[in-house]
């Protein structure tokens, strides 16, 4: 199977929504939820509340709290240890673009899986920071966030636990700013917008997202979108993410009529505008033989600094295979 299911950011937490009784008797929160919630830990549950990571009608709260008749708790729960032994150390190279004793900054490549799973328990990411690690004598924590196989771009890694906890609530709030760069089929007609619709696994086929509008199924999803560049029958845009579901940008283009250009789960990798010429089907199977996978990027990525709490913003170009197409695609707008 070619294409490889992962997580990404948020989804590498564990989720929970209670509603509170409307009879429920005052209880310190830490014990409430030490009988609500599977696999955890009083200590578990102390940390979360004060790192952020547990909040009461949508408000940080300390561990004493008194949960009160309908309050609404939210759990965003940080990735189990446990499954931070799956990950060996591996002498796989790494483009480390910043590095210091809170964390890096690395790039991916199109075809390496962040993180080990099924079918892919080796020569991932995960294997080849956790061996850079190691060689410095650092301890691998596990990945904050990630993107898909085949997606090229720039992730974060945190180094110890202060900055890990750090850096996850800033996913969990939102204050993260990530970029993506992906090329559409079709013509976008607003030249900016925001997609809203909640995102889950298809009832079909586990690995296809599907996204539903009213949220009667799925976890909240909203992507901010703009055009950069109409290449006629294909249109550059840019993505930012207020959240960060799996497939999330690679679904809601599709949902809002523009696939991701050679995206072969979401249907990209076929011809869907354009004329039925031989010549424009073959200028269009070039393009997917030159870039075989879904024409997406994660360019640029800013954060506060866990230690100097300064604003820290990193950018890329885009790879050779996007940029080959783009280029092919101004050619065959501009001469024909």
């Amino acid at each position: 199977m070619d294409e490889h299911f992962e997580d990404d950011d948020e989804n590498m937490y564990e989720h929970y929504r209670i509603d509170v009784d409307g009879k429920q008797e005052l209880l310190r929160i830490d014990k409430y939820l030490l009988e609500r919630l599977p696999r955890v830990t009083r200590n578990r549950v102390q940390g979360a509340i004060k790192a952020g990571y547990i909040k009461v009608n949508d408000k940080e709260i300390k561990p004493s709290y008194k949960v009160l008749p309908h309050d609404i708790i939210s759990v965003n729960l940080p990735e189990p240890v446990r499954d931070l032994k799956k990950v060996e150390p591996e002498n796989i190279p790494l483009n480390v673009i910043y590095e210091d004793k809170d964390l890096m900054v690395v790039y991916k490549p199109a075809g390496m899986v962040s993180h080990p799973a099924t079918d892919n328990w080796t020569g991932t990411f995960a294997n080849a920071v956790a061996y850079h690690m190691q060689q410095n004598g650092e301890n691998f924590l596990g990945l904050s966030h990630r993107i898909d196989k085949k997606t090229t771009g720039i992730l974060v890694v945190t180094k110890n636990l202060e900055a890990k906890d750090f850096i996850g609530k800033q996913f969990f709030n939102h204050s993260i700013e990530r970029t993506y760069i992906a090329l559409v089929w079709g013509e976008v007609k607003e030249d900016k917008g925001t997609i809203k619709g909640h995102i889950a696994r298809g009832k079909n086929d586990r690995r296809v997202m599907s996204v539903h509008p009213d949220g009667e199924r799925g976890k909240r999803a909203v992507t901010h979108y703009k055009v950069i560049k109409r290449l006629r029958y294909v249109t550059l845009v840019q993505c930012n993410l207020e959240t960060g579901r799996t497939h999330q940008i690679r679904a809601h283009m599709k949902h809002i009529g523009h696939p991701l250009f050679g995206d072969p789960m979401y249907g990209g990798n076929k011809i869907l505008q354009g004329s039925v010429f031989s010549k424009y089907k073959a200028f269009v199977e070039n393009c997917f033989e030159i870039l075989p996978r879904q024409a997406l990027h994660a360019k640029s990525l800013g954060f506060e600094h866990p230690t100097t709490k300064e604003w820290m913003q990193f950018d890329t170009e885009l790879p050779d295979d996007i940029l080959q197409v783009l280029e092919k695609w101004e050619n065959y707008v501009k001469y024909t």
